[in-house]
């Protein structure tokens, strides 16, 4: 029993002392805020603190939902508690915002520039490229035609030569027939040519 009252002590400790930490905070995007002299509505107001402005948070009295700021004024009060942001107002993000945005819009014309100047690049080696293989193709087809020009003069050559060789060999073959002939014919005639001896009468007779 004693231990579940210390819990409850402490709890409500928690929930009723205020933070003593200093934390930066903003109020909220409203119009503005009224400050009070202490925390709650009932208390005088000081002033008003516009929306967007860099606060210094002292203390937060949960229960009554107000807490106990330093404006940039240096004036220190309470505000509703529901005004207190930890997110930077739209008066300091909007400049960072544009600040940002100029510069990736700087970023996107650089890089577009530098797309445009490698596209430039490659579109001009295209070009190249493609002047350098329709050069080829046109060798190509010369060496193509230059060397079926060629086939047909050896085709040629090739026939002459074997037409060469026949009458050639014609022409040996008609050569030794003639000479054949002629040996022939002078073996035919040569007996007739020469005399016959006449045989001597040795008295034998």
């Amino acid at each position: 029993m004693k231990q579940l009252i210390s819990l409850l002590i402490l709890a409500f400790a928690v929930v009723t002392l205020p933070a003593k930490a200093e934390q930066t905070r903003y109020i909220s995007d409203d119009l503005f805020t009224y400050m009070h002299k202490g925390p709650s509505t009932q208390f005088r107001i000081m002033g008003s603190v516009n929306a967007g402005t860099k606060v210094v948070l002292l203390e937060s009295n949960r229960e009554a939902g107000f807490s106990k700021i330093t404006d940039n004024r240096g004036r220190t009060g309470w505000v509703n508690s529901d005004f207190i942001s930890s997110q930077v107002g739209l008066k300091e993000r909007v400049p960072a915002l544009e600040k940002e945005l100029t510069e990736v819009k700087a970023s996107l014309a650089e890089a577009q520039q530098s797309g445009d100047e490698k596209t430039a690049s490659l579109q001009n080696s295209l070009e190249i490229r493609t002047k350098q293989i329709t050069e080829l193709e046109t060798q190509n087809s010369n060496l193509n035609e230059q060397l079926m020009s060629s086939q047909a003069e050896i085709r040629e050559l090739r026939a002459q030569i074997d037409t060469q060789k026949d009458d050639l060999l014609m022409k040996w073959f008609t050569y030794g027939g003639m000479v054949a002939g002629a040996g022939l014919l002078f073996g035919l005639i040569l007996p007739h040519l020469i005399p016959r001896r006449r045989k001597r009468n040795n008295g034998w007779a």
